[in-house]
């Protein structure tokens, strides 16, 4: 086993170890369906502490053909399904973290650089016979290696989009990056399956993606996998049994997200501290500081203060999405921080009707928190929002 291809299961082992462990691993009965078909490339954006690498980690361990899927998968929901045995440790998996590679690399150069030597190393490691040279690419060596092998690979990429985080103003050094996972990725016969995780959609550039061959599963409509955004309102329920907790209290504190195929979706990191502890707090918000919201409320694109004293006082802003190009820096409007916001988890969508919304008693906090907003000054909303704002703000 290495470190990326073909890693160990451990992390997935612990995972199923937690008390509040949910099982989320029928997403694995979905990624067969397009697993070595012209669909086979899922990009799923959720936000922090929503399960996306605890799915990463389980989604490896099934198609790593170093594993026994019988046995890491005992007693898990897609062990009993009809696909389950169709492409169980069938590949060679290649798992990435970006997050890994930012502090060791200096540029972004240095990033692709680092993470294809290490990652040659362990494929020349495994296929010696694959004919390393100098001059050629991963994705040389990686057809090198399916040619000797004749095994395709699933890569499994955790928080891809952090390179546009880190440089959110670097044009370049983010098309370098696409360039990079566009050549790695996109119409090689040696990918039998790319699921590809972030916190923001694929970056686009105008109204067309640098990555057009992903399906995108997002925060705004997440298809056919809302199930797998969080918890389900029957999730939720069965952890309230098991631990005594309180489900309205649940409810209240943590619902809220709702799509058309799943209408409740909870926030599963602070469910799983509310319902082992007991005690229903603000734990979601508490894993980063304020000022990256405050950041955007500040900005107050056309009006977008009043947009939020409405949503606050109970209401709904309805917002256009589509101008919104998957970043953190480029705005022409409220829309598209609003859209940002619906990205990262502090507003709910409702893409029926086309409008944002605050889901829940934590959310509600950090808004107030992040604008320095009162109960009092919430309740002025319904006298008018612009005498709301001039009383709190």
């Amino acid at each position: 086993m290495g470190e990326h291809l073909n890693p160990s299961p451990v992390q997935f082992h612990m995972d199923r170890a937690m008390r509040t462990y949910v099982d989320k691993s029928m997403i694995i009965d979905f990624l067969n369906t397009v697993a070595c078909t012209g669909d086979r490339y899922v990009c799923v954006s959720r936000p922090r502490r929503f399960g996306k690498t605890m799915a990463a980690e389980m989604i490896s361990a099934y198609y790593n053909r170093t594993l026994k899927a019988e046995e890491e998968f005992k007693g898990l929901k897609i062990a009993s399904t009809d696909s389950f045995k169709r492409y169980a440790n069938m590949f060679d998996v290649i798992k990435i973290n970006m997050q890994e590679y930012l502090r060791p690399a200096e540029n972004i150069h240095a990033l692709i650089s680092l993470l294809s030597q290490d990652i040659e190393d362990e494929l020349f490691s495994v296929y010696p016979e694959a004919n390393r040279r100098a001059d050629r690419t991963l994705s040389y060596y990686l057809g090198a290696a399916y040619a000797v092998s004749g095994i395709q690979f699933v890569f499994v990429i955790d928080e891809w989009d952090c390179i546009f985080r880190e440089y959110p103003h670097d044009v370049n050094a983010q098309k370098e990056y696409l360039d990079f996972l566009r050549d790695l990725l996109k119409d090689r016969g040696y990918t039998a399956l790319c699921y590809m995780t972030g916190i923001l959609p694929i970056k686009k550039y105008g109204s067309q993606s640098a990555l057009n061959m992903f399906s995108e599963y997002a925060m705004d409509n997440p298809g056919e996998l809302a199930e797998f955004t969080g918890f389900t309102e029957e999730e939720v329920q069965d952890l309230c049994t098991k631990f005594g907790a309180d489900m309205d209290q649940c409810r209240e504190w943590y619902d809220g997200y709702t799509f058309e195929k799943c209408p409740h979706i909870y926030n599963p990191r602070s469910i799983s501290k509310a319902v082992s502890s007991g005690i229903y707090d603000d734990y979601w918000n508490k894993t980063e500081t304020y000022e990256a919201l405050k950041h955007y409320i500040d900005m107050n694109y056309d009006g977008l203060r009043d947009s939020i004293i409405k949503m606050l006082a109970g209401g709904r802003q309805k917002i256009n999405t589509g101008s919104f190009q998957n970043d953190m820096t480029t705005f022409t409007g409220a829309d598209d921080v609003l859209t940002l916001l619906v990205h990262l988890g502090y507003l709910g969508y409702d893409f029926r009707t086309k409008e944002a919304f605050i889901p829940n008693k934590e959310i509600m906090h950090a808004f107030r928190t992040a604008a320095g907003l009162s109960y009092t000054g919430v309740m002025y909303a319904g006298k008018g929002l612009h005498e709301a704002m001039n009383h709190v703000l």
